[in-house]
C-alpha cells in the first residue's frame, strides 16, 4: 500500500480498522488494538491500543504478544485489521471452537493454506510465545503448528478472509 498504515486505510468511506472493529466489539468487552503509527487514531476503535516492545516492525508476531501481554480475558481473538469482510459469524466459530480445545490455538484454514492471523489464543500460551520469540522465532503458523493448531476450516475462495493488500484490491466490491 505505499507505506500506508493499512488500518487506516480506506474502503467504501470508512477505514479497514472500522470494518474489522464493528464486527469484534459485540463480542467484547476488551478490544486491544496493536499498532506502531498513529495511536491517537487508532484509539478511537479500541478499549488498549498497544504497540511492538521492539523497533523496526519485526512481523504480526510482535503485535500478537503486546495483545497478549495486555489481554484481561482467557483467549485473544486476533484479526487483521486488512481483512473487512470478517463477519460474525467467523468471529463466533473461533470462539465456539477455542471453548472444544481449551489450550490450544485455533487458527482458520482457507482450503489447504493456514491463515495464522485469524485464530484464536488461548492466554495460557503466553510464556511458550514470548520463550519462542526470545529464541528467534517470528513466524506465526509455526508456533501456532508447534502448539498444536486447531483448524477451523474455511473453504479455499471464502471472500471473509480476503486481505486488501493492493490499492487494486481495495476496489473489490
Amino acid at each position: 500500500m505505499g507505506g500506508a498504515d493499512k488500518g487506516l486505510i480506506e474502503w467504501q468511506g470508512r477505514p479497514l480498522v472500522a470494518w474489522i472493529t464493528d464486527v469484534a466489539r459485540p463480542v467484547t468487552d476488551d478490544l486491544i488494538i496493536s499498532c506502531n503509527r498513529h495511536a491517537d487514531r487508532y484509539a478511537v476503535y479500541a478499549d488498549h491500543v498497544v504497540a511492538d516492545d521492539v523497533p523496526d516492525y519485526p512481523g504480526p508476531l510482535a503485535g500478537i504478544r503486546a495483545g497478549l501481554a495486555s489481554m484481561r480475558h482467557a483467549v485473544l481473538l486476533v484479526l487483521p485489521c486488512d481483512a473487512p469482510r470478517v463477519d460474525r459469524t467467523l468471529l463466533d466459530e473461533l470462539a465456539k471452537t477455542a471453548r472444544l480445545h481449551p489450550g490450544q490455538p485455533v487458527v482458520v484454514r482457507r482450503g489447504d493454506q493456514w491463515e495464522p492471523l485469524f485464530c484464536a489464543l488461548p492466554r495460557s500460551l503466553q510464556p511458550a510465545i514470548e520463550a519462542a520469540w526470545q529464541a528467534g522465532e517470528r513466524s506465526p503458523r509455526r508456533l501456532w503448528q508447534q502448539f498444536g493448531a486447531v483448524a477451523l476450516q474455511c473453504n479455499a475462495d471464502d471472500p471473509r478472509l480476503m486481505n486488501f493488500n493492493t490499492p487494486r484490491t481495495l476496489g473489490s466490491p
